[in-house]
């Protein structure tokens, strides 16, 4: 279920995902985009119906975006739910290729800037704005005093967790996919981990 759906009742949505299940057309279901309690919701309502529950959840988490540490994560590792996190480098932003004087030409941002769409404008503001920005630099310092690029820095960090099974990378080229998949062998120290945390509380919650 890619976003919560607010009319159609959970009841109906997870029988119908149970109907897929049971045909052999799905080994297991998953949700996305969904907060603490609406997962809560629709895994209670598939317990009291015996029928098939969300194993997983795949929503947004960066460097600049830990709210799913605020209250899904305690969901996932007490109910055995995993994570696929998304947009781990927060679209490109924590590679540290946008600043404020500058930013790069064919980014998706900078597209985003120059559209005469309010939605992609919108979007655009929440992950490049002072806050991000300002954060990014100080993962920047993190990364370089650890000899690695700020993408590698991002993913490690999203794959850090014991509530999250996979990450999801994306690049515009297979160039790009070097700095993601150098994280996959990577375990962040603790200091390194306390330097993060240390950043996310001066500047809490960059993209709002």
């Amino acid at each position: 279920m890619h976003w919560p759906d607010n009319v159609v009742p959970i009841e109906e949505s997870l029988r119908a995902f149970d109907a897929l299940v049971k045909e052999g057309k799905v080994r297991y279901i998953g949700t996305s985009n969904d907060t603490a309690y609406g997962l809560t919701k629709a895994n209670e309502t598939s317990k009291r119906l015996g029928i098939a529950r969300f194993e997983s959840i795949q929503n947004n988490f960066s460097l600049n975006n830990p709210r799913f540490l605020d209250e899904l994560s305690h969901v996932c590792k007490r109910e055995q739910i995993s994570l696929l996190a998304y947009s781990p480098i927060a679209g490109g932003v924590l590679s540290g290729k946008y600043n404020g004087e500058f930013y790069p030409e064919n980014a998706r941002y900078s597209d985003y800037m120059l559209s005469k769409s309010t939605r992609l404008n919108s979007q655009a503001a929440r992950f490049v704005n002072e806050k991000t920005l300002k954060a990014t630099e100080r993962y920047v310092v993190i990364a370089k005093k650890l000899e690695i690029s700020p993408v590698t820095l991002a993913v490690a960090y999203t794959k850090q967790f014991d509530f999250v099974a996979s990450t999801i990378i994306g690049a515009r080229n297979a160039g790009q996919m070097d700095e993601s998949l150098a994280a996959l062998e990577m375990t962040l120290s603790e200091e390194t981990m306390n330097e993060i945390k240390a950043v996310q509380q001066e500047i809490m919650y960059p993209m709002g």
